[in-house]
């Protein structure tokens, strides 16, 4: 009899999961309270993030929405609100006029990597090179990318200023987003 109470079992969760009343749920990682889709594009998700209204902002003003919507992919290392807030007063919004648009042009692309570099792969590059990952950005300078005390991984600019790494491997459907505290200077 208890053979058929396991058959009795296997018979109804087939018939819940036939019938769609138990369905899978899969979780992709929260940025600025909203959920990052690895079928969006990087800026298709950044648009969703209420951490990054300053990050979209900028891109916009740079004319930049339509490269990295692109096939890309890229790795972009992307500030916070919170990240721009530290900036001196002002900065922001002089940055985003019309006539510095090839500054704000030449820090955004600072903040971008051609190809799709995880965590991990950037663990890896550092181990290789006695703890540092030197990486080439769009704009065609260097960012490093070190382990710090701690654990923490942080990108160094060409200026000796730190980002820390928040949240690694955020996937896009073009690449990958690293979410940082600071704005990286060229």
């Amino acid at each position: 009899m208890p053979n058929f109470k396991k058959i009795g079992l296997v018979v109804a969760g087939s018939t819940l999961l036939a019938t769609g009343a138990v369905a899978a749920t899969k979780h992709f990682p929260m940025v600025g309270g909203a959920e990052m889709y690895p079928t969006k594009t990087i800026v298709e998700n950044a648009l969703n993030s209420k951490d990054h209204t300053t990050l979209v902002a900028a891109v916009k003003a740079a004319g930049l929405v339509e490269t990295l919507s692109g096939p890309g992919p890229f790795t972009v290392f992307a500030p916070t609100n919170a990240a721009f807030a530290k900036l001196p007063a002002g900065t922001v919004e002089t940055l985003v006029k019309p006539e510095n648009k090839a500054k704000l042009t030449s820090i955004l692309t600072y903040h971008v990597v051609a190809g799709r570099m995880s965590a991990a792969m950037l663990a890896k590059n550092a181990g290789m090179h006695k703890g540092k990952a030197t990486l080439t950005t769009v704009q065609g300078e260097k960012l490093t990318v070190t382990k710090g005390p701690g654990g923490s991984w942080w990108v160094v600019d060409a200026k000796g200023g730190k980002a820390k790494i928040t949240i690694a491997d955020v996937n896009q459907s073009n690449g990958v987003i690293h979410v940082i505290d600071s704005v990286l200077m060229p």
